[in-house]
């Protein structure tokens, strides 16, 4: 097509972010959660002139429904969100752009690539049963050099497992639940820490949101939450009490902290990990 490519070499400046992005009629935009989200907290973000783009695509990160609806709400585009690894070239499923595409999904597998969920017995799940997102395609490695037993980890003949958790509806479509080492076990139950993140930045007066695991005498995991706020005015009980409207009691964070900001990966990908 012929495009031409601007590089945005440190968009956690905004400011100077939203000013490049008034000095082009861009088209097309590439990005992670935070990022959307972050531009969508500066007022001269609305400022900008939308005219001209016609998809935004969203990866990296899952992509939180309130960002995704509040980008279109502002941009008067959708935001498509996809999927891929460096191990998988680095896409493997997107949404379509003919209209088709779905909020909270990473859409459907590209051209000669093969998806299936499998479960930790290498048996196949049936629709909507969360299990690990395996991946078959040209595009995919061959192993990690001279590191033959990681290899041995992730590749099963031709199929990578990801390490993703994901499900597929009756369409076709996938979505990610969360990585499958981040999952946070409370009594036995499984908790992913995407689903609660993405209540939590539902609260008009939380900012980000980062949920990890941490280990508990009574139910072996507990959830902790990490909040930076949008209202200075937010209390520990305001946050409990807007979870309790959507997550079950075990989901619900025993923990919450707030944060001036969150550990961030160089292309702004919240880094659970280095939460504490």
């Amino acid at each position: 097509m012929g495009p031409k490519n601007i590089l945005i070499t440190n968009p956690k400046d905004m400011k100077a972010f939203i000013k490049e992005l008034k000095m082009y009629p861009f088209s097309l935009m590439t990005g992670v959660n935070t990022l959307f989200n972050g531009l969508l907290n500066q007022e001269a973000f609305k400022t900008v002139d939308f005219s001209h783009l016609k998809m935004t695509v969203g990866g990296g990160m899952a992509v939180q429904k309130p960002v995704a609806q509040k980008w279109e709400e502002v941009t008067k585009t959708k935001l498509a969100e996809g999927y891929g690894l460096t191990e998988t070239s680095p896409v493997a499923c997107v949404n379509p752009v003919d209209g088709r595409m779905r909020l909270g999904s990473i859409g459907l597998p590209i051209p000669s690539t093969e998806l299936k969920i499998m479960n930790d017995d290498g048996q196949e799940v049936g629709i909507d049963e969360p299990g690990e997102l395996w991946i078959k395609g040209p595009q995919v490695m061959a192993g990690y050099w001279q590191r033959q037993e990681e290899t041995a980890n992730v590749m099963v003949g031709e199929w990578f497992k990801s390490g993703d958790m994901a499900a597929i509806d009756k369409d076709g479509f996938f979505r990610i639940v969360d990585r499958k080492k981040e999952m946070v076990l409370v009594s036995g139950f499984n908790v992913y820490p995407n689903e609660v993140e993405e209540v939590l930045c539902m609260h008009p007066k939380i900012l980000e949101a980062g949920v990890k695991g941490i280990p508990d005498d009574k139910t072996n995991e507990a959830v902790k939450a990490f909040i930076v706020k949008k209202d200075p005015s937010l209390t520990e009980e305001e946050v409990k009490e807007h979870c309790r409207k959507y997550l079950t009691s075990y989901k619900v964070p025993k923990h919450i902290v707030f944060r001036n900001e969150l550990p961030k990966s160089n292309v702004g990908k919240i880094l659970r990990r280095l939460m504490e």
